[in-house]
């Protein structure tokens, strides 16, 4: 009995067990989805509409409590700031990390596809900016006054559990949204915000 015992233990030493996949590999696809959505916001931005140096890119697909706002370098190809952000609470399904977007009035959802990110004004949550829906999928921003806003309740840091949700804005923490200003505030020409799934 202790020679079937040692036999394996040594064989659970020598080739361990298998190791879970980690939950925040990212994966080829995710890469490729990526990828398709930076080039999709750089033939919109060689127009000379929109800012071709910076965009920022949601992606959906990464869970609330995760770093899934991102500020990109179109010209250098790499992103150089990231943050939290909330979607939208008529988005969820019940079901952890599926989403659902809409974008109907009074939907409470997010709505999917690219943002020019026009002028602020103060709003209940202090300084927000205006966000113009580019495509089908999201032309009722301004009606259902979608924005681009902070608020107290989303954390600064990454968590593994889901944060606030909002009425259908990416509401970020108030650190990320003072770095994400500078940006905008500081940009001759509107910068594409590209919500994506």
């Amino acid at each position: 009995m202790k020679i079937v015992s040692i036999i394996i233990l040594i064989t659970a030493c020598v080739f361990g067990n298998p190791k879970p996949k980690e939950e925040n590999t990212i994966e080829d696809s995710d890469i490729e989805r990526f990828n398709q959505q930076i080039e999709n916001v750089k033939k919109m931005s060689a127009s000379g509409v929109y800012n071709s140096k910076i965009a920022f890119f949601i992606d959906m697909r990464i869970k609330s409590g995760k770093n899934r706002f991102f500020v990109y370098d179109l010209e250098n190809d790499k992103v150089i700031d990231e943050g939290l952000v909330a979607n939208g609470a008529g988005s969820e399904t019940g079901v952890k990390g599926e989403l659902k977007f809409s974008n109907e009035p009074n939907s409470k959802c997010t709505s999917l596809g690219c943002y020019a990110i026009g002028k602020s004004y103060r709003g209940i949550f202090g300084k927000a900016y205006v966000l113009k829906g580019l495509d089908q999928t999201n032309n009722n921003a301004v009606k259902r006054m979608i924005v681009l806003h902070s608020y107290s309740a989303v954390p600064e840091s990454e968590q593994d559990h889901y944060i606030a949700l909002s009425q259908g804005c990416p509401m970020v923490s108030e650190v990320f949204f003072k770095r994400l200003e500078k940006i905008i505030d500081n940009s001759k020409s509107n910068i594409i915000l590209n919500i994506y799934y």
